[in-house]
């Protein structure tokens, strides 16, 4: 199964995305979820991106929260919402939020 994920909460962490059994596994980061994308504590970064998954983050969501492309980790994506709307079309055949 190909597995999308919406991750709006930054309070949700790596031990949920644990959980998920999928052939293909991608994390759309939107909300307050952009912060797993850009914010860094004690120098490190966000323990969810350390999964071997793809990730995207939405630009509308991430600049409403004062942050640029160049602030996001290297390990995701930028997306509008368009993108958003191919992943979810193309890529993955079920999708949740958390």
């Amino acid at each position: 199964m190909k597995l999308g994920v919406f991750m709006s909460d930054f309070r949700s962490g790596s031990a949920l995305i644990d959980r998920f059994a999928a052939d293909k596994l991608g994390v759309i980061f939107v909300g307050n979820g952009v912060y797993h994308a850009t914010v860094q504590e004690n120098g490190k970064s966000s323990p969810v991106l350390d999964k071997p998954t793809s990730f995207y983050v939405l630009v509308e969501d991430l600049e409403s929260r004062g942050f640029t492309a160049s602030n996001v980790d290297s390990r995701v994506k930028v997306v509008n919402y368009g993108d958003v709307v191919d992943l979810i079309f193309n890529e993955y055949e079920k999708i949740i939020w958390i």
